[in-house]
């Protein structure tokens, strides 16, 4: 053996495929984008976006770090149930055409690992959302997380056709929670903007089950349309919407939205009431006017929120300085921005994903 060869075989190195990283770095990217999806982003950026609104709203002293420390918390919540819910509904939506794609489904993540993720985040939200501000708003995190995933998903949804009603409490609740991270408690503005939500979601989402009403038929879901019929979910949808239009303008009846808003909130509203109104006198096979319903209540509740958040963020009253020197105003600089790209991805929300 000559002293080249040694020399080779010193120097050989084990073969190793040449894509083999980039293939591992890959697929880290994409659990990465299945856990993401888990957490029903646009719906959650939803909540971050009410919660901003509801934080912005109360005008009290809080710092910028506190504010977005209070906003990712919330987020997290948000994501933490969504993935729960994923995880408790993982036989209904391999049924369902709009969310057999979704991770568990399709198999990209075991109802396991989605419980412990939303376990973990849930914990992770409420802790932080209670160190950086106060037990009341952490207190309500934790409750919203648990209506939604036992209240709603788990004894609800599968029960009865009030499920959206009852249930929707939840998703109206993170206006609340911002408002108490800020105050440490529960304002009555607050609540005009829970039960503004919680109109809302009625007309929101029977609009979109009445065309996907064969869809939660074959899941087993008693949703209004399956249970009730087309004629009588149309009937109830304006009632709900009528109810909507009235609380919309308590904003502005109670003091603590301008007139401006106030004018918004009526012409939407009344763009609102017509087309729940075509929608009851609708022939029962035209599903345009459902659909025409669903699309402009997204936009509805973006415009009627960010006209909240113009006249509490706008600079409309004098900034109060925390106790960590930064002020108010500083708050509405750091959190406006990401508000608008919250509304941003809210405006364009996908049905996928409620």
């Amino acid at each position: 053996m000559n002293v080249k060869t040694i020399a080779d075989q010193l120097c050989e190195r084990p073969a190793v495929p040449a894509s083999s990283y980039p293939a591992d770095r890959l697929a880290a990217r994409w659990r990465l984008s299945d856990f993401f999806e888990l957490t029903k982003p646009r719906v959650m950026l939803l909540a971050v976006f009410t919660a901003i609104v509801g934080l912005i709203s109360a005008r009290a002293q809080l710092d910028p770090l506190q504010a977005l420390v209070a906003v990712l918390s919330i987020a997290a919540g948000a994501g933490a149930a969504g993935a729960l819910n994923m995880w408790y509904d993982a036989d209904i939506d391999a049924v369902m055409a709009r969310t057999s794609m979704r991770p568990i489904p399709r198999g990209s993540v075991s109802r396991v690992e989605a419980l412990v993720f939303g376990a973990v985040l849930s914990a992770i939200a409420v802790v932080a959302l209670a160190l950086a501000t106060n037990l009341a708003a952490a207190a309500l995190l934790a409750c919203t997380i648990l209506f939604y995933v036992v209240v709603y998903t788990v004894w609800l949804k599968r029960l009865t056709p009030q499920n959206i009603v009852i249930g929707g409490a939840a998703g109206a609740l993170p206006p609340v929670i911002g408002w108490a991270a800020a105050t440490g408690e529960i304002g009555l503005e607050s609540l005009t903007l829970f039960l503004i939500i919680f109109l809302w979601t009625p007309p929101h989402f029977w609009a979109l089950a009445l065309n996907r009403r064969d869809d939660y038929a074959r899941a087993s879901v008693p949703m209004l349309p399956v249970v009730a019929g087309r004629g009588a979910t149309a009937r109830q949808i304006l009632i709900y919407s009528g109810l909507l239009v009235l609380a919309s303008e308590l904003p502005w009846v109670l003091g603590f939205a301008s007139t401006v808003y106030g004018v918004i909130a009526a012409i939407c509203g009344a763009l609102f009431f017509v087309l729940a109104l075509q929608l009851n006198r609708s022939i029962g096979a035209d599903r345009r006017a459902a659909h025409r319903l669903f699309v402009f209540s997204i936009s509805y509740l973006f415009v009627l929120f960010a006209a909240l958040l113009v006249d509490h963020g706008g600079g409309s009253f004098s900034p109060m300085r925390s106790s960590r020197g930064y002020t108010v105003g500083s708050v509405h600089d750091e959190l406006l921005p990401g508000a608008v790209r919250s509304a941003h991805s809210f405006i364009n929300l996908s049905t996928g994903e409620v």
